[in-house]
């Protein structure tokens, strides 16, 4: 195999056409049959093999340096870089399904989120500035079309066009990010993808020029003018160039040998210029071909033959999901808003049926919060449904545009809490601290797919701003509780699952049901604990905080951010109610305030004491020490 031959990009410029075609093929199997066995990204990937090969071919990466908007099409740059075994992608110890500076100097930027990338170069182009010419490295951002939905581009694009700082932007163009991309800009683009006077002409010249390799400028022109006659692209032409961004493309993105001309031409530029590459996501693999939703965007392992995945039972986005309906048949002016992730977050099906009810805004989760403002101030009552770890980018927004203005917004974060295989850009575990800053956001956690239900119907018939969070997998069960028959609470309240006089936990969310079992554990030492299933963090039970304040030692546990969390929150007000020389000793157990590596939930809960032997061992620690 011509891949077991790479072990670095600089073994790629010794092959030939049709080597390179062949590694080509060979990369998307590997690509396919790794993501199969462990799950990861797999349409992007698919889709920028061949833009890979031509950057690294063209660029001399590390000194170049090279940035990957979100990471997650940066397979193909992994194994051309040294990376080649991929058994162990998003494995606790393994390969992270993003670019990682501690696995390669090929990596310039971590686990990042969509839209910085371009932030990045302008910074890092800027640096440059200061060393000799000579001395310079090119910088080169790939970012996807979906990143261009997002504010922060924009700001990149007019800070590099203003100051004309030379970096190459390549613009991965497959007309989605997660769902399809939300933008006019890439509409107009799409106009000129899908146009077949454009793609029949470029077909025919193809034909016509292949049989006349030396006249290059002549095909080079007859396409400009292709494009110029039929297309509307220049929409994003001029609206780059405007910015003081040069324009070039668009290309065929599978095409090597006309990549590396593009990129050799922008190369010779000494301005920012931006590289427009047409790519089909999950290209070489019908089912990822063929997914309207997703492309098999992210997904789990998967059978390789038919490309679906095992069932995994039922999943507390689709709890979500089937509740939205009927709250969505209650409320008339209930309307859901997303940033890019309609299928992820679970709005589709109340999209499929009611198309006007759900907004998605792109990769802008900003513009998302403060329109839900707006929208809330306008009668309607919106649920934001993001993951956990995107709900930080629009903290300003949640905190001065919803909650200063007390507007009745519902944040839904899907994906809270330890999330495992993408590492510690997609953990969930700040969103609690950060929405108990806000002073009107009311914070609850359902423990299981009855509570769920419960609470999103309590926050859709509050006041003011509530968030409401669940982790990412398989849904707890009110059986998983021992809770069989016993229907939630009323409104708020807590519930006492377990009486004891030794110690009071008080479980948040998810850690109710390991709270439960390190009960047991601790019952086996003759130690009996009371275990509370908080639901609510704020407003927190009166009740529950009462029978807090009579236990000896009160043990808060929460799957998020120690510092600042759910039981400092508790804690406040459990010293508020008893008051200072009252208040019984608190210990607080969450995550520590570090950057957590990837691997399965589990094992990272387990390792940072947040499962049940963690749970229990910490409480008879304190009790031990305080005899």
């Amino acid at each position: 195999m011509i891949l077991d031959g790479i072990g670095s990009p600089d073994d790629l410029r010794e092959l030939s056409g049709a080597e390179l075609a062949e590694l080509a093929d060979e990369l998307r199997t590997a690509i396919v049959d790794a993501v199969s066995r462990v799950g990861g990204h797999l349409g992007s990937n698919l889709g920028a093999v061949e833009l890979t090969i031509a950057l690294h071919r063209v660029f001399d990466s590390p000194n170049d340096r090279l940035v990957w908007d979100t990471g997650h099409q940066a397979y193909v740059h992994k194994m051309l870089t040294g990376r080649r075994d991929f058994s162990t992608l998003r494995q606790a110890g393994g390969l992270s399904g993003y670019p990682s500076r501690e696995e390669s100097d090929h990596d310039i930027v971590e686990n990042s989120h969509a839209s910085t990338a371009l932030s990045w170069a302008s910074g890092l182009a800027r640096g440059q500035m200061a060393r000799p010419p000579d001395d310079r490295n090119r910088v080169i951002a790939v970012v996807g079309d979906g990143a261009l939905t997002g504010g922060m581009a924009y700001e990149a694009l007019n800070n590099l066009g203003h100051h004309q700082l030379p970096a190459i932007i390549v613009l991965n163009d497959n007309g989605r990010s997660y769902a399809e991309t939300v933008s006019r800009l890439s509409g107009r683009v799409a106009d000129l993808r899908t146009d077949p006077r454009y793609r029949g002409m470029r077909d025919r010249w193809d034909v016509i020029l292949a049989r006349a390799p030396r006249i290059e400028r002549v095909r080079n022109a007859a396409i400009e003018g292709v494009k110029s006659v039929v297309s509307e692209a220049p929409a994003l032409q001029s609206f780059v160039e405007a910015l003081g961004v040069r324009y070039l493309g668009p290309y065929d993105g599978h095409d090597i040998e006309g990549l590396e001309r593009a990129l050799w031409q922008a190369a010779r530029l000494n301005t920012p210029v931006l590289v427009h590459v047409l790519t089909q996501k999950g290209k070489g693999y019908e089912p990822a071909e063929t997914d309207r939703v997703m492309k098999l965007h992210d997904t789990s392992a998967f059978d390789i033959v038919t490309g679906r995945k095992p069932s995994s039972g039922r999943r507390w986005t689709q709890v979500f999901t089937d509740h939205l309906l009927d709250l969505a048949d209650a409320y008339p002016e209930l309307v859901g808003i997303t940033a890019a992730m309609p299928g992820s977050t679970g709005l589709l099906p109340l999209a499929a049926r009611d198309p006007d009810r759900v907004l998605d805004v792109g990769i802008a989760e900003q513009h998302a919060v403060t329109s839900a403002a707006g929208l809330a101030n306008a009668g309607r009552l919106p649920i934001v449904a993001v993951y956990s770890t995107f709900f930080a980018r629009a903290f300003d927004q949640a905190n001065l545009d919803v909650g200063l203005h007390n507007e009745h917004v519902v944040f839904v974060l899907d994906r809270a809490g330890i999330t495992g295989d993408d590492g510690p850009s997609h953990h969930g575990i700040l969103d609690m601290a950060l929405g108990l800053r806000i002073a009107a956001m009311s914070v609850l956690a359902p423990s299981h797919e009855e509570d769920l239900k419960a609470l999103l119907s309590a926050a859709v018939a509050m006041d003011g701003p509530v968030l409401i969070r669940f982790p990412k997998g398989t849904v707890t069960t009110a059986a998983d509780l021992d809770l069989d028959g016993s229907p939630p609470p009323e409104g708020l309240d807590a519930r006492c699952l377990r009486q004891g006089a030794d110690a009071c936990i008080l479980a948040v969310g998810d850690r109710a049901r390991a709270a439960l079992a390190a009960a047991d554990l601790l019952a086996e030492d003759d130690i009996e604990v009371a275990v509370w299933d908080v639901r609510s963090v704020r407003p927190a039970d009166p009740a529950m905080l009462d029978a807090a304040s009579a236990s000896p030692l009160v043990v808060t546990v929460e799957n998020g951010v120690v510092g600042g969390g759910a039981g400092s929150e508790l804690a406040d007000r459990l010293t508020e109610r008893a008051g200072v020389r009252h208040a019984p000793p608190i210990l607080r157990l969450g995550v520590p305030a570090t950057y957590l590596p990837h691997g399965k939930p589990d094992h990272i809960l387990s390792e940072i004491g947040l499962d049940a032997p963690g749970i229990a061992a910490a409480t008879r620690k304190v009790l031990a020490d305080d005899r």
